[in-house]
């Protein structure tokens, strides 16, 4: 056994020194971006107002309320093109300001947005057997997004969140691949006793699972995806299971494309999805019991254009609850209410591209139905609509 190891290493040893090393370029860019927005309604949404969710339930009589910021603006570093041997090496680290604000009020400060390397494999002949992303990247279920001018980018409609993950990628054929992942949480977390946390996921001891099915044609991309969370929301507690299922699909020719995506399942809360889970059972924090809430979420852009750009965005998502009696607490996502019904949003956008400079302008129609939590963990009850219509202006000087 010790000559074998020994021969696989003197082997191994022999392969690297006689690889060719090619070096990366590296590229350094990035871009200095303001958003100006008007809201009719106050919304729940994320630091500065940016990251519109859902009008509230309970309005202020503040009247209409805009902010103007610029803390999206964004760095980054691309390393490209480094290749040993058979395998070959790309790497990104990118940040931008927006941290460090608490509601409309703070100082934004520098955070990391992704920080990952991705590393491609070739056999013998010089055909690709795969690649092994590392690092803090987007989630395969939030990797595809609609071309809206908005920093919500669709959310909650769709699924929205950069994390921790492995992520291996094979080719089956010229047209198919296949995506496996295993991830882990850190900005966007599940919801829980202790509010958004990634201790949830920590105490369950495993990592979140996803798995996807890739179809790229000349001008379409079809995926297919699911993924898997099992968490725990006291250490020595029961678990809570969730699924969620979703299929893409976009098309491309010209000016035109066309973006659709559709997602089904339990507890999406740290994908920016509408979600949660309940106790349904049990006496103390060991034997607690728990049900996962059930949403589906779809959404539709159409955009058209290079130098004028315009972009259609129509989402909807129903909030089915849990249909079981509750028995206890029932937590939920931040961005949205366990007593919302549905919600559906319109939205317009222009865009004017003038070189490395970007126009927009945006008007983001969201309504909100909400109704009464009952029993069952439905929604039912009386059911009142809240609209609200955001104007927004974006400049973007990309360098």
């Amino acid at each position: 056994m010790k000559k074998f190891i020994l021969s696989v290493a003197a082997l191994s040893m022999a392969l690297a020194a006689s690889a060719q090393e090619t070096p990366a370029s590296v590229k350094v860019g990035g871009f200095i971006r303001t958003y100006a927005h008007i809201d009719t309604k106050d919304m729940i949404s994320g630091r500065g107002d940016l990251f519109s969710y859902i009008p509230l339930e309970a309005q202020s009589d503040n009247g209409n309320t805009y902010h103007l910021t610029a803390m999206t603006s964004r760095l980054w570093v691309n390393a490209d093109g480094y290749r040993f041997g058979n395998m070959t090496a790309s790497a990104k680290i990118e940040a931008d300001f927006y941290n460090g604000v608490t509601g409309v009020t703070g100082t934004a400060n520098l955070r990391l947005r992704q920080a990952f390397v991705n590393l491609g494999f070739e056999n013998s002949k010089g055909e690709k057997i795969g690649s092994l992303k590392v690092g803090q990247a987007w989630h395969p279920m939030a990797a595809d997004m609609p071309d809206v001018l908005s920093l919500n980018t669709g959310a909650p409609f769709g699924a929205f969140s950069r994390t921790p993950l492995v992520q291996w990628d094979s080719p089956v054929s010229d047209n198919l691949s296949l995506t496996g992942a295993a991830i882990w949480q850190m900005q966007y977390t599940s919801c829980g006793p202790d509010g958004g946390s990634a201790n949830y996921l920590k105490n369950g001891g495993i990592p979140e699972i996803y798995l996807g099915l890739n179809y790229t044609g000349a001008n379409t991309l079809f995926r297919l995806g699911y993924d898997f969370l099992s968490i725990k929301p006291y250490v020595g507690g029961k678990r809570v299971n969730s699924s969620l299922v979703f299929a893409y699909a976009q098309y491309k020719k010209g000016l035109f494309s066309a973006k659709a995506k559709t997602t089904y399942g339990q507890n999406g809360s740290h994908l920016n999805l509408t979600g949660g889970y309940a106790v349904t059972g049990g006496t103390t924090k060991e034997d607690f019991e728990y049900t996962p809430s059930t949403s589906s979420s779809t959404w539709l852009s159409l955009s058209y254009g290079k130098k004028w750009q315009g972009v259609l965005f129509a989402g909807y998502l129903h909030n089915f609850g849990v249909n079981k009696t509750l028995a206890g607490d029932y937590w939920f996502c931040s961005n949205s209410r366990n007593n919302v019904k549905n919600v559906w949003r319109l939205t317009p956008t222009v865009f004017r591209n003038i070189g490395k400079l970007t126009l927009g302008a945006e008007c983001e129609l969201t309504n909100a139905q909400y109704g009464v939590l009952q029993a069952d963990g439905t929604v039912g009850g009386d059911l009142k609509n809240v609209l609200n219509t955001r104007l927004q202006l974006m400049l973007k000087f990309t360098f």
